[in-house]
């Protein structure tokens, strides 16, 4: 499958830029936008694997940092959801405006902190999300309000050595009105760096896409 070389976009939200890479397969069938959590960024390895894998199933992904460098190390910057989520909401409708991937269905790949913005995010925008995946996350940070709102076909991905977490996870999952499903990766932590892991992550994540993302 031909991939388009991978582009480097500079976004401008407010007063900063925020950074991304986009990669669209020809003939790409969506685009998933990856948001990193507090302690990860878009140069994260397991983010890269997962979107990778998404890229040779056909669909475009744009990796991005939602904090710049400097905001990276201030520890009330890095939690700050509301500005995480109003980032991605940005990102979001720029994207839609200003890249070849103008009519393609869309979908979330949030981690750590990254997936209560993308949940956020994704009620905010209604039908115009069309898949949500949150990688070890804390989707309960959405908050009841907006985890009700979601519409999104949504999958909580959580290593089974992740216990508080996890349990995190399944009350999230509880005030979820779409159609959703927890999946615990057996031996996994937060991380997913344990054999066999990361394999699982990416399968159960490109498969979530398939299924959701209309053709």
């Amino acid at each position: 499958m031909h991939l388009s070389e991978p582009q480097l976009l500079s976004i401008p939200v407010d007063d900063v830029h925020i950074e991304g890479v986009l990669t669209l397969p020809g003939e790409a069938c969506g685009l998933v936008l990856l948001a990193p959590g507090h302690d990860s960024s878009r140069h994260d390895p397991t983010g890269s694997a997962v979107a990778k894998a998404l890229n040779e199933q056909g669909v475009g992904t744009l990796v991005l940092d939602l904090l710049t460098v400097a905001e990276m190390l201030d520890y009330h910057t890095r939690f700050d959801l509301s500005l995480l989520t109003h980032r991605l909401l940005v990102v979001t409708g720029w994207v839609k405006l200003n890249t070849p991937a103008l009519h393609l269905p869309l979908g979330y790949l949030g981690a750590n902190t990254g997936a209560a913005a993308a949940l956020q995010a994704a009620a905010a925008l209604g039908n115009d999300i069309s898949a949500v995946v949150s990688r070890g996350g804390r989707p309960d940070l959405a908050g009841q309000h907006d985890l009700s709102k979601v519409t999104a076909p949504t999958l909580l991905l959580v290593g089974s050595r992740d216990e508080d977490v996890l349990a995190l996870n399944h009350a999230a999952c509880a005030q979820l009105a779409c159609t959703k499903s927890v999946s615990i990766v057996a031996g996994a932590s937060q991380a997913f760096d344990e054999p066999g892991a990361l394999d699982a992550l990416v399968r159960q994540t490109t498969e979530w896409f398939a299924k959701h993302l209309p053709r």
